[in-house]
């Protein structure tokens, strides 16, 4: 018998929470509107002799991401402004919790390590405009853990 996904255990987005470990203390990102980490593989060329095609081999990885927060916190320009003033970079861990009491997947984390902002709005307006501001951070990071998993999903 064919299993089938059950609508009830896609996760909602919106009951994540996400934190940011900075110098020591947590700071719960609960202005936060959205967040995507990517590991992307580095690969490269393996030519073959008899084979007519480039095989590929993994040497090494990449992580990046990307926040959209509300533009409602200084605490980033604050970090990206002292690295101005010092050169002193600032480096600083994100959890990511998704758990959807309405799913059977229970609730997976992740803690994505040493992560670098690339870029930051340093002052916004606009006026033209009724939505609320907002800013993203896009950001690199050296190391990652899963520290919990989802359940297995047995369907129906």
């Amino acid at each position: 018998m064919r299993k089938l996904f059950r609508e009830m255990d896609a996760i909602s987005g919106k009951q994540a929470v996400a934190y940011a470990k900075i110098d020591g203390r947590v700071e719960e990102l609960f202005y936060a509107k959205s967040l995507e980490a990517n590991i992307e593989k580095n690969k490269i060329d393996v030519p073959i002799l008899g084979k007519t095609n480039t095989g590929k081999r993994a040497a090494g990885w990449t992580g990046s991401g990307s926040m959209t927060i509300y533009y409602v916190t200084s605490l980033f320009r604050q970090m990206m402004i002292d690295y101005v003033k010092t050169g002193k970079d600032n480096w600083f861990d994100l959890v990511v919790e998704n758990e959807d009491p309405s799913s059977d997947a229970g609730k997976q984390s992740i803690l994505l390590k040493d992560c670098n902002m690339d870029s930051i709005v340093i002052a916004k307006f606009d006026a033209t405009s009724d939505d609320m501001l907002d800013e993203e951070i896009p950001f690199t990071f050296s190391d990652v853990d899963m520290l919990d998993q989802f359940n297995t999903i047995t369907g129906v």
